[in-house]
């Protein structure tokens, strides 16, 4: 979000999933002992479960870099213990500074709360009018989708859009929002509140018109690696979205990724595979989806 808005001149420090151009200019402050693991789906899950359970944080601050940097403000989040590192882990690292810097915890639960936070960092950084004209060119996308959903009286598609594949979570916080948008519904989501598991026989009982799988974290080729745990399970042939080929994978940064730009991109993507007599896919966008099929994914 700083840097859409044009503020990263007041940007010292960053964490190791921050944006690359962020990463080629800033110190790496933030870093998570996952980094250059390649693990499964399942065993991914299985050691943030496991480090949760024990109190553990996978995550760790580079307190000499830290020291040199003596930030006047420090952005934190506690939206997801798992995607990034919390504030209490992050007041204890900074607890050994020679000077307290400010921490502003960031803790977006639904779309107008993330469009929110951009206001809350530039208020901060002294230029509150930036983010303004940020979201003022964002809500313009947004309404253009919506008013042309309305005019042509569209019905909303019965989609299913998974943050994770082994094992199966739904779509929370935001996202539920982004579906709306873009002319979907998505009823096994959890608005404004964490992902959660769901068992497979709820998902073939709702039976969506569309699916999208965008594992938290992981690129389009990366998903891609693991379709095979999906089209595995008994009916998935079955599926209305499987029947009529409307299963896509996605990258994650345009869900799981909270910046108001990235969210917007990704409505604009959905609204695209839900409702493609309307809308096209921007020529941006189109390396971040693919259409799957029981057969290998093809570019869309």
């Amino acid at each position: 979000m700083i840097y859409d808005m044009g503020l990263q001149d007041s940007l010292y420090g960053v964490t190791f999933e921050c944006p690359p151009e962020a990463l080629a200019e800033k110190q790496k402050i933030v870093r998570c002992i996952m980094e250059g693991k390649n693990y499964s789906s399942a065993e991914i899950d299985t050691v943030f479960r496991t480090a949760k359970a024990q109190g553990k944080s996978l995550y760790y601050v580079e307190e000499e870099k830290l020291q040199a940097i003596a930030p006047d403000i420090i952005f934190t989040q506690d939206t997801c213990e798992v995607c990034q590192i919390d504030t209490k882990c992050t007041a204890a690292a900074v607890a050994k500074l020679p000077r307290r810097p400010e921490i502003i915890p960031l803790t977006p639960g639904n779309l107008d709360d993330v469009y929110a936070t951009a206001i809350t960092i530039a208020k901060a950084l002294g230029r509150e009018e930036a983010a303004y004209t940020y979201l003022g060119a964002l809500q313009k996308r947004t309404a253009a989708i919506l008013d042309k959903l309305r005019h042509h009286n569209m019905p909303l598609k019965r989609v299913l859009l998974m943050e994770w594949i082994d094992p199966i979570y739904n779509c929370g916080h935001w996202i539920p929002f982004q579906i709306a948008q873009a002319g979907g519904i998505d009823m096994l989501s959890n608005p404004g509140g964490d992902s959660i598991t769901i068992g497979w026989d709820k998902i073939r009982k709702y039976n969506p018109e569309v699916v999208v799988i965008a594992p938290c974290g992981f690129h389009l080729s990366r998903a891609k690696e693991e379709l095979h745990l999906l089209t595995r399970h008994e009916g998935w042939e079955t599926l209305a979205a499987v029947e009529n080929d409307q299963v896509y994978v996605c990258d994650f940064d345009c869900f799981t990724q909270p910046s108001p730009s990235t969210l917007v991109d990704g409505i604009e993507l959905l609204a695209a595979l839900f409702h493609p007599q309307l809308f096209t896919v921007p020529l941006a966008l189109k390396h971040k989806t693919s259409r799957v099929a029981l057969t290998p994914a093809v570019n869309i």
